[in-house]
């Protein structure tokens, strides 16, 4: 580590010390107290999104060279909830500190996979189906963004509609 990541001013400024030393049992201890339960809930609600997420890949079943429906639904439907959730979390309702783990970063973390996207259209870069590749590349960017666009608004609309309207008057 260099002086300047030590000096004191430095250290102030940075959230969680970066010489925190994993094989001390105290230290260990102490993350695990300030942090455990964060990564329990990302634990459990990544368990339930994947679980969620193969249950759909078994409606939606992808064959070789055809378009990947049951990805492309669950990473849709996963930023369409995003976008719902951080406006509950964010405008409507002070939620609980594990709330936006659990839902955010382990349910649709496990539900969302953009890792078998990439791969899916790896797998349709193959002559004869490359067209269908970029189609899906695209599409799926860019209904993902209107998705959270969606839930974003549609969230604000069912919500906030009223508080919104009365702000306005």
């Amino acid at each position: 580590m260099t002086e300047l990541h030590r000096s004191p001013a430095r250290a102030e400024a940075e959230p969680i010390d970066p010489d925190v030393d994993l094989h001390m049992p105290d230290q260990r201890r102490e993350l695990f107290r300030e942090h455990g339960a964060v990564l329990a809930v990302i634990a459990v609600g990544g368990g339930l999104g994947g679980l969620s997420r193969y249950g759909l890949s078994r409606l939606l079943p992808t064959h070789p060279g055809q378009f990947p429906w049951g990805t492309f639904t669950e990473n849709v439907l996963g930023c369409l909830a995003i976008g719902v959730l951080m406006v509950l979390i964010t405008e409507v309702w002070p939620a609980h500190r594990l709330v936006r783990p659990f839902v955010g970063v382990g349910f649709l973390g496990g539900f969302t996979t953009f890792s078998t996207y990439t791969v899916e259209i790896r797998g349709l870069l193959q002559p004869g189906s490359a067209v269908l590749a970029f189609v899906y590349l695209a599409a799926t960017l860019l209904c993902a963004l209107l998705a959270v666009l969606a839930g974003v608004t549609g969230a604000r609309m069912v919500f906030l509609g009223k508080r919104i309207r009365e702000e306005s008057r």
